[in-house]
């Protein structure tokens, strides 16, 4: 078999996806309703199952939903298309041009010594290209310890960072004490920008530690999810459920959930 690389590009396939979207667009009354603001949140959900596909590694699953993603790239072409915005061909020439120029190690004459270099390279090529800040194109949608974890990566390639992981810790007890008086007083707008400082501040100690937060937490949550399930089937199996069990009786269920490494 040859190496990916090599293989044909499905040129065919790709026109015959293209040309039903565009179908569908004409001929489907709800695809002919759509608009870039009304696939919005749709468009984040099938981003997520992707990820989703890639952390329970679903290699089938994965399949399909980078298809579904594809077809909102393609449908969201479509739409610009009939308004005058842009044209498919634009978008393909914009995205293939935009990575030979921020990959001069490949496609030119500079070398680059390991990953490290690329991205330092590839956040001065943007720059360059009209950015005013380092800031600028990390999304406001993103989920927010993601987008923290990222202005906090940006911000420190240009030195502006803690220089070791105890500084950072002395500043997440720093931010957990402002928080405990906080609490203590009556109000919510200080109780809620000092619980954003502790989160802020857990998200520069995370990146320090090489832990990524978002899928940290991403992990915690589903482990919860499996734990509490267990706790609500083990009921179940009892006639009872968590609204008439006690809370120690839950919690019995729940330290088992953990030695079976739910």
């Amino acid at each position: 078999m040859p190496a990916p690389s090599h293989r044909r590009i499905p040129a065919e396939e790709f026109n015959r996806f293209v040309r039903i979207v565009r179908r569908l667009r004409r001929d489907c009354p709800w695809d002919r309703r759509q608009t870039h603001r009304s696939l919005r949140g749709s468009l984040i959900e099938e981003a997520y199952e992707v990820v989703e596909a890639i952390e329970e590694r679903q290699i089938d699953e994965l399949k399909r939903e980078l298809g579904d993603l594809m077809l909102h790239v393609i449908m969201h072409a479509t739409i610009a298309e009939q308004s005058g915005e842009f044209t498919l061909r634009e978008l393909l020439e914009e995205i293939s041009n935009k990575l030979v120029r921020r990959h001069p190690h490949v496609f030119g004459s500079r070398r680059a010594r390991s990953a490290a270099e690329v991205k330092r390279s590839w956040e001065a090529l943007k720059l360059d290209e009209g950015r005013s800040s380092l800031l600028d194109g990390v999304p406001k949608t993103l989920p927010s310890l993601q987008r923290a974890y990222r202005m906090q990566q940006r911000a420190a390639k240009v030195g502006f960072d803690w220089s070791t992981p105890e500084e950072v810790w002395t500043k997440v007890r720093e931010e957990l004490e402002e928080l405990r008086r906080a609490v203590k007083g009556r109000g919510a707008t200080r109780r809620e920008e000092e619980f954003g400082d502790l989160l802020f501040a857990l998200v520069n100690f995370a990146r320090f530690v090489k832990v990524n937060p978002e899928d940290a937490l991403r992990r915690t949550v589903e482990k919860f999810d499996r734990r509490f399930r267990y706790v609500e089937k083990e009921l179940r199996k009892r006639g009872k459920d968590p609204r008439d069990s006690t809370l120690a009786e839950m919690d019995r269920l729940w330290e088992r959930a953990k030695r079976r490494r739910h």
